[in-house]
């Protein structure tokens, strides 16, 4: 899978951990910065990274920051993007299975270290659940261009 990723200075450190993982296990990743724990503006990387998904280009996303609520405000901001805030392996599993997030947002501040990388495998492993979900999807497809 091609997956994009970006962070501001806050989720540096875990995002090269991330992408390290991701590859390791076959993926394609495409680092769309920063590139370095320099503070920075979390919007000159996450955006660039969220219209990569929405394009096409990438399958999925995965942004991060301190809290990851700045990220995933700013990735939602692309239309066709649905990211989930994501603090542990449920919100990662109900935010695919539910709202069929094809980027989520991780706060390096706020999630152990020990449970990034599961939170990554969980939301990449889980499936849509379709059904009444995906009616609720395309709700939101529909109305958000209003």
């Amino acid at each position: 899978m091609k997956i994009a990723i970006a962070s501001d200075h806050a989720g540096y450190q875990y995002k090269c951990m991330i992408i390290d993982h991701l590859e390791s296990i076959g993926h394609e990743v495409v680092d769309f910065g920063t590139d370095s724990a320099e503070s920075c503006d979390y919007p000159d990387f996450i955006i660039p990274a969220a219209k990569a998904v929405a394009s096409g280009q990438c399958e999925r996303g995965i942004v991060l920051g301190g809290s990851g609520n700045g990220e995933a405000i700013a990735a939602n901001r692309i239309h066709g993007v649905r990211c989930a805030l994501t603090w542990n392996c449920e919100t990662a599993e109900l935010g695919r299975r539910h709202n069929k997030a094809n980027v989520i947002s991780i706060g390096e501040r706020l999630t152990p270290e020990g449970d990034v990388l599961k939170i990554v495998d969980t939301w990449l492993a889980t499936e849509f659940d379709g059904g009444r979900h995906q009616r609720r999807i395309e709700k939101i497809e529909t109305l958000s261009q209003d």
